[in-house]
């Protein structure tokens, strides 16, 4: 076929920093962990041949509109999670040997490992089955090959799982349930996946979805467990099952956790009361009506209120036992060191008015390129969040969870236009447009707020990597943001005929995070941080989270940092 004239190369820059990592996550592993690291290179290995199969023939995945311009991104997509997980369960194997957490945590954490890993594992049968539908009139022994490495694959995958939860005895589950548990979890991955990049066509590429919908998934299936564990501790006695999983939280995660998801279901429940309204109006009237656009918008403002108030509080009060109602254990929370936090507020503010105000005019000139403009907000982010890290690391979970809530509200606004902020709000982002957002769905900002936020939710906890938390802010404020001014402005030689990366940009990434970081180790040091970590490993890490940035064409702000911070936790 025309098609397959010309195959894609085998090897690719993306391919080897994605081996590179996952080889450095592997070979971290103790003894204990070695099931847990086959499957994930069974994850690996099918991601690879799946991607190979899908690149070579661009239309056995033609059912679906992937971003322009970008590689499929499958291979990276599947392990970017996964290795994340691992590389914490080999950061508690540490802290068990130094008696510095329990056994409880590794059970946890081996809990959230496997569901994203068989979210993975299911959404690649889910790309293989349907790319066999789309060739079935394929013959080729390479077909026949390939679905026997896959169906190999899928069997070995399986069977390690079996063996590694059958192993984890601290959660309370036999192991049936907790295989069906894994189930769960990639058949809903599946069906999250279809869902997106149907309704969101041409918003991200194959790996990007893959990412979004795994993380979304164990999210979701954590806010369930969570659920789960609170109904089953009041109703079935303590002896008979145990609730550890699920409902370790701290206030401040669950009611980050509660907004974010709430906001995530919010149109599904706007729907819901939109169609009873309008069936409403047809009963009354006996023919069709649609809502107007002022009733549309009163609706959809007191249904966001009603929810966000009423519905998702009574949630984080049944799950953890407040006192008082959520917010006002904000407000207090807020005011138990009034000076400092609220200093930090009226800091924030004055940045972001200014910084968007000045950045939104120069867009509108259009003198300066777009990806160059959205770099100064990555040094805004550096401003404004380095700072809060190292003095209130506490009020800043809290800050990230309400500034992605109010993203995510902005946003259900702008693609739905409800008056009078929809229409303006949408004109005003797309001031901030690159080629890698749609009008559809931007995407931009959730990913460099989400890049600086995962690292900092997910070192919460026994850390004895004082740098993980840094992830975001180092890779994407500092490495980044030097990368594209350097090579924009300095840049020769180019790391591949077709792309725009360049040798001079990577070294400048590169060199501008060790320097901050030799700035920041003793910084940390005198603060009392655990600092474990050794310079070799972190030129190493350093080094693969540039590389990515040079050969990735995938939204770099939600691949680099979740990268760089599996490796800083080894």
């Amino acid at each position: 076929m025309a098609g397959e004239s010309s195959s894609p190369p085998f090897v690719t820059g993306e391919r080897v920093v994605v081996a590179v990592v996952v080889s450095r996550v592997i070979l971290s592993l103790p003894l204990s962990l070695i099931s847990h690291g086959f499957s994930l290179f069974l994850l690996c290995l099918s991601a690879l041949l799946i991607e190979l199969r899908a690149e070579s023939s661009p239309f056995l995945l033609s059912r679906f509109t992937a971003r322009r311009g970008a590689s499929s991104g499958i291979l990276l997509g599947a392990v970017t999670l996964p290795a994340v997980m691992m590389s914490k369960l080999v950061q508690l194997t540490r802290a068990i040997s130094l008696h510095q957490a329990e056994h409880d945590e590794l059970a946890h954490v081996t809990m959230q490992y496997w569901p994203a890993s068989a979210s993975c594992c299911a959404i690649l049968i889910y790309l293989s089955v349907v790319m066999s539908q789309a060739k079935k009139d394929e013959s080729s022994s390479s077909s026949v090959w390939l679905a026997r490495v896959s169906l190999t694959g899928t069997v070995l995958y399986g069977a390690s799982c079996f063996v590694s939860l059958s192993m984890i005895s601290h959660t309370g589950l036999n192991t049936s349930l907790k295989m069906l548990w894994m189930l769960f979890h990639g058949l809903a991955a599946v069906k999250l996946i279809r869902h997106l990049l149907c309704t969101f066509p041409s918003c991200a590429s194959i790996g990007e979805a893959l990412l979004v919908t795994s993380g979304l998934v164990l999210y979701f299936g954590d806010f369930l467990a969570c659920t789960i564990a609170k109904i089953c501790e009041k109703l079935i006695p303590v002896d008979l099952i145990s609730i550890s999983y699920g409902i370790r939280r701290t206030e401040t995660g669950i009611i980050v956790q509660g907004l974010l998801l709430g906001l995530l279901l919010f149109p599904v429940v706007f729907k819901f009361a939109l169609h009873i309204y309008e069936s409403s109006l047809t009963k009354r009237d006996g023919r069709p009506r649609n809502c107007t656009d002022t009733a549309k918008s009163v609706l959809f403002f007191v249904s966001l209120l009603s929810f966000m108030v009423v519905a998702v509080p009574s949630w984080m009060q049944f799950v953890h036992d407040f006192h008082q109602h959520p917010f006002l254990w904000v407000l207090a929370f807020v005011f138990s060191e009034p000076l400092k936090r609220l200093s930090l507020c009226i800091y924030w503010v004055m940045l972001i008015v200014v910084s968007v105000s000045r950045f939104y005019n120069i867009s509108r000139g259009s003198k300066v390129e777009r990806i160059l403009l959205r770099k100064y907000y990555h040094l805004m982010a550096v401003l404004m969040f380095l700072p809060a890290l190292v003095l209130q690391p506490k009020f800043l979970d809290l800050a990230f969870g309400a500034a992605l809530a109010v993203f995510i509200a902005l946003e259900i606004i702008r693609i739905w236009r409800i008056k009078p902020l929809g229409e303006p709000l949408h004109h005003f982002m797309n001031a901030f447009t690159d080629h890698r957002d749609s009008e559809l769905l931007i995407v931009s900002h959730f990913s460099l707020l989400l890049g600086c936020a995962l690292p900092i939710w997910m070192s919460s906890g026994f850390n004895d990597r004082a740098l993980s938390p840094f992830a975001g802010i180092l890779s994407l404020g500092i490495g980044d943001t030097m990368a594209s001014m350097v090579g924009h402005k300095y840049g020769v030689l180019r790391w591949s005929k077709t792309g725009k990366k360049t040798v001079e940009g990577t070294a400048a990434g590169i060199t501008s995070m060790m320097a901050v970081c030799y700035v920041l180790v003793p910084v940390l040091a005198s603060m009392g941080y655990i600092l474990s970590q050794g310079w070799w490993s972190l030129l190493v890490a350093v080094t693969a989270t540039g590389m990515l940035e040079a050969y990735t064409a995938q939204l770099d702000n939600a691949f680099i940092p979740l990268v760089f911070y599996s490796l800083l936790c080894l």
